[in-house]
């Protein structure tokens, strides 16, 4: 059991709803919705006519355009020879690298030269062809589990979530690009990419009633992740939610496998965890349960370190200022590298991505702090990706 029961006593001890409130509840409450007027980074696919008709809309009138003659025509019948048209061809691929070098408080180490990087793919080294560094803005989709399953209304899971959303938003800069993803049964595009924080704050206000009491993570992250794979700069998706997964149409390998094929880093922040400890403590918790979560964990922990990003579990309100400076600096201040692979078969396998920090010598760098110390650090960066098919 999904601990849907084990929640009900605070929300009966602790908040006692008048029967108006009720009723707003059921009138505000439309549930979400199957597709939104905003898109997140894809623009929206032009309507079909036939579609539209089926639908009862009214398709868009057809606008007559002069037509473009081209000098690469099919020969007539009976002149022989190949058919002549256009060939293009490109053998030519370069990995993309984002990389994270982090100490053991999780604040960005600079100033590393790009001759002490190494990447290997499937184990073999690769030589760089692009390095840089520095500063830039971010684009940024906040996913946020938002249903009846752990957000119910006043719930301590309601309140922990809108302080996650509206505390991180307070440390971004202007020139951020901020979407909101709100999901339950499916995923629901509150407010598209904006700099306007106006926007994002209106969307983070439709954030007061839970419409269902399912949370399909898996179908969240990669719709999120699909529609941004092909945004320029950088880019991430912060996740809010207890990890949980209960009715995705996909299972959690076919998620893994198309997150690392988007290639958006995911940083996650994983909820409840104070909740868990004081129902766990008193006995409230069976060994079901508990695991549920643990996989929860588990689950935030996989995607976020295959992806290049990072996962926090906070147990109390005051670690999230810390979080979300840390999320800052790894999207601000990251080493861009990039390669061209000596595999240059275009088979579509998954190839295997290592980035490793090098003396001159090749022995594993040493890193001192400022009195000289050595200093533990981390390395984040995706994991892999999946190369291109051969087009016929």
């Amino acid at each position: 059991m999904r601990l849907r029961r084990l929640f009900s006593p605070v929300l009966a001890a602790g908040i006692a709803v008048s029967l108006a409130a009720g009723c707003a509840i059921v009138l505000a409450q439309a549930g979400p919705k199957k597709e939104s007027g905003d898109t997140v980074a894809r623009p929206k696919k032009k309507t079909d006519p036939a579609a539209a008709e089926k639908s009862g809309e009214a398709p868009a009138a057809p606008v007559a355009q002069e037509r473009i003659p081209s000098k690469l025509q099919k020969k007539k019948p009976g002149e022989g020879g190949p058919v002549e048209g256009p060939t293009f061809r490109s053998d030519t691929l370069t990995v993309n690298v984002d990389v994270g070098v982090l100490d053991n408080r999780g604040r960005f180490i600079p100033g590393i030269p790009a001759g002490n990087f190494r990447i290997l793919e499937d184990g073999v080294p690769q030589k760089l062809t692009g390095f840089s560094t520095g500063e830039a803005p971010i684009t940024l989709a906040m996913v946020i589990e938002f249903s009846n399953l752990y957000q119910q209304y006043w719930s301590y899971g309601w309140q922990e979530t809108l302080t996650a959303c509206y505390g991180f938003l307070q440390t971004l800069r202007p020139e951020d690009s901020v979407a909101v993803v709100a999901f339950d049964l499916r995923p629901e595009i509150l407010s598209d990419f904006s700099t306007n924080r106006q926007d994002t704050n209106e969307a983070l206000a439709r954030l007061r009633i839970p419409g269902f009491s399912e949370s399909n993570l898996y179908d969240a992250l990669t719709y999120v992740a699909d529609r941004m794979s092909d945004s320029e700069g950088r880019k991430a998706i912060l996740y809010i939610g207890s990890g949980m997964d209960t009715f995705s149409k996909i299972t959690f390998d076919q998620t893994r496998r198309k997150l690392q094929t988007a290639s958006v880093p995911i940083y996650s922040l994983g909820t409840l965890q104070a909740m868990r400890e004081y129902y766990d403590s008193r006995g409230y918790m069976g060994p079901i349960q508990r695991l549920d979560f643990l996989q929860a964990d588990n689950q935030l922990r996989t995607f976020a370190k295959e992806t290049g990003g990072q996962a926090w579990f906070p147990r109390f309100f005051g670690e999230y200022g810390g979080i979300f400076r840390q999320v800052n600096e790894a999207l601000r201040n990251t080493y861009s590298l990039a390669y061209q692979p000596t595999n240059t078969a275009r088979d579509g396998k998954y190839r295997k991505i290592k980035v490793e920090l090098i003396s001159p010598s090749g022995e594993p760098l040493k890193i001192t702090d400022e009195k000289n110390k050595p200093m533990k650090y981390t390395i984040t960066a995706k994991s892999g990706y999946t190369a291109p098919r051969e087009v016929e």
